[in-house]
Order: C-alpha cells, then sequence, then structure tokens
C-alpha cells in the first residue's frame, strides 16, 4: 500500500513529507487505531532499513500517532448478571462465571489457577495476569460454594 501510494520512488529518497502526506490521505479512510498502526507499521520498516543500512538518515522519526480518546470501559448491569446466571447450563459454567465476575479475572487468567493457588479462609486466589505477573484476587462466598460444589463432584467421577 505505501509503495502504491509513493509512486515508483527508490527508499532512500522517501521524504518525511512525503509520508505525511501519505497519512494524511490514510487519516480520512481509517480510525484512529488503524492508523496508529499503519504509523507504527512505516516507523518500524524505515527504522529497519535504516538499521540494516540502506538508508543513511531515518525520515519516519518525526511521525507521530493520533490522540486516542480514552475508552470507558462497559460494565454488566445487576440484570445482566442475572440473566448470565440464569442461562448457566451446570455447574461448571456457574462456578467459572461467578468466579469471573466476583475477581475480575481474565479468561486465561483463571485457566491456568490451581487448586493450590486458592485460599479458602479468606476467599482469595493466586492469579499469573499480565507479563508473568502474580496477584491477589478476592471472590465471594457464593463464587466460594459453587467451586467447592463443582469440586466435590469431580472428586466423584475420578
Amino acid at each position: 500500500m505505501l509503495v502504491g501510494e509513493l509512486g515508483d520512488l527508490e527508499i532512500e529518497e522517501i521524504t518525511l513529507l512525503e509520508l505525511k502526506e501519505y497519512l494524511a490521505r490514510q487519516s480520512g479512510r481509517l480510525k484512529p487505531s488503524s492508523l496508529g498502526h499503519r504509523i507504527r507499521f512505516v516507523r518500524s520498516l524505515f527504522r529497519f532499513a535504516y538499521e540494516e543500512g540502506y538508508l543513511t538518515k531515518n525520515p519516519s522519526l518525526k511521525l507521530r500517532e493520533p490522540k486516542m480518546d480514552k475508552r470507558i470501559p462497559k460494565f454488566l448491569i445487576e440484570e445482566d448478571v442475572i440473566h448470565l446466571k440464569i442461562s448457566c447450563l451446570s455447574h461448571r459454567e456457574r462456578a467459572l462465571l461467578e468466579f469471573l465476575y466476583s475477581s475480575g479475572c481474565r479468561v486465561g487468567e483463571v485457566q491456568k489457577i490451581n487448586i493450590e493457588d486458592l485460599n479458602w479462609e479468606n476467599c482469595s486466589a493466586i492469579v499469573n495476569g499480565k507479563g508473568s505477573k502474580q496477584r491477589e484476587v478476592y471472590f465471594t462466598t457464593e463464587c466460594k460454594v459453587w467451586l467447592k460444589k463443582i469440586l466435590k463432584l469431580s472428586r466423584r467421577f475420578l
């Protein structure tokens, strides 16, 4: 896309002004987040070309990504949570829903939890989050009941 837009130029002939004009044309067609991806791609391409010796200077150094609006997180209202609880088809689904909702964990974090990571006395668990960072999360007494219920059922089938 970049090559098609800039025409038949050698990479060392491309200037900061030409890159800015290219990105200005893109900004009318792309969301700010997609434009940010495009800018990071262009910077990465030119950084590679510079580091490998294809360029004597990097024209993309002064390119800046568009300002992104802070997104307000969406949350569930109580009615939504009740509908989710009603729609659970098994004890396992209900226990998982209770844990996710009460602890605020990501699904991938819950997937990695071992029984040894659970502290039943204070209704907490140690989870491995993003970047392999451990943190302690807490769950409700209702969640504790559902977790114990599925553990009891799973032991019966072992």
